[in-house]
């Protein structure tokens, strides 16, 4: 019990329903890949409107971290949050109703608003609330929802298209299938809001809004060390007296400018290494390799256990390896998987047949595990931690429009420069990317491990004094 009466929630309970978003996030946007093919059939879509109905996600998305994510600068995280929820759950349901392409493609824009409200929200929520020590494993809690959320899709497809279902008290029509699919992720949206019913406001926007002792009631439920509870909350005090009024001026000033070209940077790389293009075609890429159908989407769900396993080892090992270090790891790993993929293609199409396949599969299993393990959590571990509190929500939500803008543009030119380039020598552009992604890694980020949100914001500080002085 805290001092004021009130029972301290576990942090388990807050870390997971703080990180229950990126779920949805990846639910919604992996559930799609086995809905369309059931959706064109019986609404009776054409290329075009296939289309619209996949990208109408990525548009909501870009929407909502624009929109939704600076808000919580002056809101909070959590209300925030839970209007989120609320998104998630009236998408979901409209999604699994619709009864033509119009009221479909509009139910998969709120679901993206949703979507790009929680990439922004999450990591922002979650490294308020982590003490320095445990700020990156708690954060990648968010990648290891969107991976779960991924798989969970992956088993949805398979299981509603294989055959019929009944249960006695449910009968489900595979060719319906695609309902229930986009339908179901509203069990988890109604779960995040009650859970955030209870969540606590972070404290680091309780301190900017004056309310420090709700913030000190905050910081108790992580640390039962009152010396230590103080000492934080006086260095968040310290650092939030200091600060200016937030807008789009500070967050291109020269305080923030270093973390906002490292956000930029890690938001546009971590697309055009083609994450996204790799996890959402596998199962295409699979049957190119001459798997059958089944056996690519069991593939597929096999590739996303792996996922969810190697982003759990991630979570584990994030705060004792440099962020840098891992990014560059990741790069290299990915660059070479990438050679190995496009060698393995072309020899599959040529004399090397199985063999070649083999290979190709294989080297994509691995460029996924280095991505899970690295650039797709690091990413929004990096956006999330780094901005100065006064435009935390912003800036966050600045990198999330930039990542999620991205993700449009390779998945809209992924099928053009495939007919261009074909697929073995198009994943070799993608190598290229992850090899200069070293080079920005080194001279375009900063490190973030160890230090506390505070140390963070005055070693920017510091830096932008410094620059102003030596002029």
């Amino acid at each position: 019990m805290l001092k004021n009466g009130k029972k301290k929630i576990s942090t388990s309970f807050i870390y997971f329903f703080g990180a229950l978003g990126g779920l949805l996030f990846g639910y919604d946007t992996g559930v799609i890949s086995g809905a369309i093919l059931f959706i064109e059939k019986q609404l009776h879509l054409t290329s075009w409107s296939s289309a619209w109905v996949v990208a109408a996600v990525l548009l909501g998305a870009v929407l909502g971290a624009a929109i939704i994510g600076p808000m919580s600068d002056t809101f909070g995280r959590r209300k925030l949050l839970l209007l989120s929820s609320i998104i998630f759950f009236i998408g979901a349901i409209g999604s699994a109703v619709a009864s033509n392409f119009l009221i479909l493609v509009g139910s998969r824009i709120v679901l993206g608003i949703a979507v790009g409200a929680a990439s922004s929200l999450v990591p922002t929520y979650l490294a308020e609330l982590a003490p320095a020590d445990k700020r990156g494993g708690v954060s990648t809690m968010f990648q290891l929802m969107i991976m779960t959320g991924i798989l969970l899709a992956y088993i949805s497809n398979w299981v509603l298209s294989i055959s019929d279902i009944n249960l006695g008290f449910l009968a489900i029509n595979k060719y319906d299938g695609w309902r229930w699919m986009l339908g179901l992720a509203a069990i988890p949206a109604a779960l995040l809001f009650l859970g955030v019913l209870r969540l606590p406001e972070s404290p680091r926007f309780l301190v900017r809004k004056g309310n420090s002792q709700e913030a000190k009631e905050v910081l108790g439920y992580f640390s039962d060390n009152e010396k230590e509870i103080n000492l934080e909350l006086s260095d968040i005090e310290l650092q939030a007296s200091a600060e200016k009024a937030g807008g789009f001026k500070e967050l291109f000033s020269p305080v923030a400018r270093p973390v906002l070209i490292m956000a930029i940077g890690l938001a546009i790389f971590q697309q055009i290494i083609g994450c996204n293009t790799v996890l959402y075609y596998a199962p295409s890429i699979f049957t190119d390799l001459g798997f059958g159908v089944n056996a690519a989407l069991i593939a597929h769900i096999g590739i996303g256990i792996f996922n969810v396993i190697v982003t759990y080892i991630a979570m584990k090992i994030m705060d004792k390896v440099n962020r840098k270090t891992m990014l560059t790891l990741g790069s290299l790993g990915m660059g070479i998987s990438l050679v190995l993929m496009s060698i393995g293609m072309h020899l599959s199409s040529g004399t090397g047949g199985k063999a070649g396949g083999y290979i190709a599969a294989v080297a994509l299993t691995v460029y996924i595990a280095f991505f899970s393990a690295t650039w797709g959590p690091v990413m929004w571990v990096m956006i999330g931690e780094s901005f100065p509190l006064n435009i935390r929500g912003l800036g966050n939500s600045f990198g999330a429009v930039i990542n999620w803008s991205a993700n449009y543009l390779v998945s809209l030119t992924f099928l053009p420069l495939l007919k261009a380039f074909g697929t073995g020598n198009l994943f070799l552009v993608y190598a290229l990317a992850s090899f200069v992604g070293i080079i920005f890694i080194k001279y375009g980020t900063i490190e973030t491990r160890g230090l506390t949100l505070e140390q963070l914001e005055a070693s920017l500080r510091h830096r932008a004094n410094h620059l102003t002085e030596v002029k």
